[in-house]
């Protein structure tokens, strides 16, 4: 145990508060956190509206119930109820000079807003939509950065009721059209350019090619960011200038009306496009914001990500909190790997989002932070397992007081599934707990929970963030066969997961990557621990090709050496030995392959899946267009691998 909560520091926090607000209210009192969670899981309709009332949902018209059907995928949640998830975001209930926004580039100066500037932007960025013909229902598009620009476009669109995607800038052309294609936007914002690190990255080519793909776009606007300018397009400045005296206004629509559409990572296939409702997002992102995270007014959240991931709507949602954000933009990695730091320090930051290949490329380095004067109370971490190592890490550098949450969710609920809270502590190497209100279990094969031993990520009880649908699936059939194929009314999420008693968990990896030798299932994430704290090895991925006569098939384990190391064959027995003294005969590798650079999707993830699927004789053009990939050559040398295995 790494931390531990006290009864002064649950009485600080906003679940503490929460926890005295159903005491007082609903007489209803928790003596643990699974005591809690458990309630959430069990009273649905009852812990639901204690987030609406403890949250001070603003409705213009009543609800008529919680849900109208216990059963998913159709379940309908706050029947009657008119909202709008921007009214929440710069509401006038917040303190109009206080911080809203830090936006931090590498292509320009800073630029901070308060909530009354941002307020005040976004009514003009409204006006300006309006003008253009934006309706209810429209559908506006952005290939930006995560920078203000980007923020006040969403919330201007939102507040007309209609719906946001965006797409971030280090995609290319052809994805941007197979994702943004699906949902026919009439307006399209765009960047020109920005400056990655010490590089200008041109963008106009990108954008000629994705407004002559996009056949719906009747409007390009350029926000008129960085050294680049869009030919053909409306200035944002200019447009926004024309509309100074604008007031704000948001129309009032249904709890599940389309709020943004998020896009998968188009690395198993065409990117699903994912309907977020307005009502979903904001109650789940108000709850684990804040009784999750326990940001409040006066906190400041940082948390590196681009436009593109789940994460960007999880970052800005911290203003619900009235809470500030820092956006980057930029190499997340220039001029170091301490630079992260250094802007926690800089601006105040009071949670720090942290991915695991971060906190692992901080520990490889030597990354020591000593000497700087962080405010750091929370650090999140999600995307993929946290080895422990990464734990140790964190606290032998921001010392015991600090609070480790890590977690695990996905685009599909836009939030975390598992993580931690400020009743549970930290363990070394784990997962503290599920979300309240997600009834998240393992099930084994025969639909059964499990625990203490890996099984499929079930969701068992509707949430509201889950996807109000998927784009152009009005019947709802692909959303069925997406989520509840094999257990017809529960949700299953794709995560291979480990349950403890106490409710801690460890996700071992993608369920579809899991390894299955001789009728025994091993995740990935434990082959990743041991490989990858070997001095020689810098990187590795781990694929099982399965034998069709029902064999142990052929595990092949992927290496990326260490600087100044070799793969020799003295390195390679090593390997094999620590696999199986730390896990098990069953784990020795068949083969053990050098490659430059282990496949990742731009989130960060491993890509087991794309590379079996090549291996196994699938064309690369089938399993991920390459600029849905981090390093588009990276998939290169298990193509060239597969001609060997098919000869």
């Amino acid at each position: 145990m790494l931390w531990a909560p006290t009864a002064h520091s649950i009485d600080q926090t906003e679940i503490g508060r929460f926890m005295a607000w159903l005491r007082e209210n609903r007489g209803l009192e928790f003596s643990s956190a699974q005591g809690l969670w458990q309630w959430s899981v069990d009273d649905l309709d009852g812990f639901w509206s204690a987030i609406w009332e403890f949250f001070s949902i603003r409705s213009h018209t009543p609800y008529s119930s919680v849900r109208t059907t216990e059963t998913m995928p159709n379940v309908e949640w706050f029947p009657g109820a008119t909202l709008n998830y921007a009214e929440h975001m710069v509401g006038a209930d917040a303190d109009l000079d206080s911080v809203a926004v830090l936006g931090r580039s590498q292509t320009r100066s800073n630029i901070d807003l308060t909530f009354g500037e941002l307020r005040a932007q976004v009514a003009m960025a409204r006006a300006v939509l309006r003008k253009l013909g934006v309706k209810k229902g429209d559908c506006v598009v952005g290939y930006l950065p995560n920078i203000p620009e980007t923020l006040v476009a969403f919330l201007a669109t939102a507040s007309l009721g209609a719906t946001w995607a965006t797409c971030a800038t280090e995609f290319g052309a052809r994805s941007v059209i197979d994702r943004f294609g699906q949902i026919e936007p009439v307006v399209l914002l765009v960047a020109g350019g920005y400056r990655f690190g010490e590089k200008d990255i041109d963008l106009t080519e990108s954008v000629a090619t994705i407004r002559s793909g996009l056949h719906s776009v009747r409007t390009v606007i350029d926000i008129e960011y960085g050294p680049y300018r869009v030919d053909d397009s409306l200035s944002w400045t200019g447009l926004l200038a024309e509309e100074s005296d604008a007031t704000l206004e948001f129309e009032p629509v249904p709890f599940g009306h389309p709020l943004v559409v998020l896009f998968s990572s188009g690395t198993t296939g065409k990117p699903k496009a994912i309907v977020h409702g307005h009502g979903g997002l904001l109650l789940e992102h108000l709850k684990n914001d804040a009784l999750s995270w326990d940001l409040h007014p006066g906190d400041r959240m940082l948390w590196f990500t681009t436009t593109a991931w789940m994460m960007w709507n999880a970052l800005v949602s911290a203003l619900l909190t009235r809470s500030s954000i820092v956006m980057i933009d930029g190499n997340p990695a220039h001029p170091g790997l301490r630079w992260q730091w250094e802007l926690a320090e800089e601006t105040g930051a009071t949670m720090m989002g942290a991915a695991p290949g971060f906190v692992m490329g901080c520990r490889a380095a030597g990354i020591e932070l000593a000497g700087l004067e962080l405010s750091v109370r929370t650090v999140g971490c999600a995307g993929s397992p946290l080895p422990p190592e990464g734990f140790d890490w964190i606290y032998e550098q921001l010392g015991p007081d600090v609070v480790l949450n890590v977690g695990s969710g996905g685009t599909d609920v836009c939030t975390g599934i598992v993580q931690s809270n400020p009743l549970l502590p930290v363990i070394r190497g784990r997962i503290s707990g599920r979300a309240l209100g997600v009834a998240a279990y393992a099930f084994d094969d025969a639909g059964e929970p499990v625990l203490d031993r890996d099984g499929e990520l079930v969701i068992t009880e509707p949430m509201p963030s889950m996807p109000v649908r998927l784009w152009a699936d009005d019947d709802g059939d692909k959303l069925r066969s997406t989520y509840f194929d094999r257990w017809p009314g529960m949700w299953r999420h794709g995560d291979w997961i480990s349950f403890a008693g106490d409710g801690s968990c460890v996700v071992t990896g993608r369920s579809d990557a899991t390894l299955n030798r001789g009728g025994v299932r091993l995740g990935t994430a434990e082959f990743y621990r041991v490989v990858e704290e070997m001095p020689e090895v810098r990187d590795s991925l781990v694929v099982h090709l399965e034998d069709p006569e029902g064999g142990n098939g052929r595990l092949l384990l992927f290496v990326v050496p260490a600087v100044r190391a070799t793969l020799d064959d003295a390195v390679k027995q090593r390997i094999s030995r620590e696999l199986r003294t730390s896990l098990s005969p069953r784990h020795i590798p068949d083969e053990i392959h050098e490659i430059d650079v282990v496949p990742r999707n731009r989130t960060g993830k491993k890509l087991e899946v794309p590379a079996k699927r090549i291996l196994a004789g699938t064309a690369l053009s089938e399993v991920a267009a390459p600029d849905a990939l981090a390093d588009p050559t990276s998939l290169d040398p298990f193509v060239e691998l597969s001609k060997e295995l098919t000869r």
